[in-house]
């Protein structure tokens, strides 16, 4: 059965909150670039001669 309160139940969203986007989507593409940015960088020449000295 259905009443009038279970629609008043239901999580509303934010005031301003733009409905069209998706947010789990939109953070998966985020981490994505950042991942992809991530392996563009060089590795630091001190953390280089760390690994060497390891060897």
């Amino acid at each position: 059965m259905h009443s009038a309160n279970d629609d008043q139940d239901k999580q509303q969203p934010a005031p301003g909150a733009d409905t069209s986007s998706r947010p789990s989507g939109d953070v998966g593409d985020a981490l994505r670039r950042a991942y992809d940015e991530t392996l563009k960088e060089s590795v630091p020449d001190d953390l280089l001669d760390l690994l060497k000295k390891l060897d």
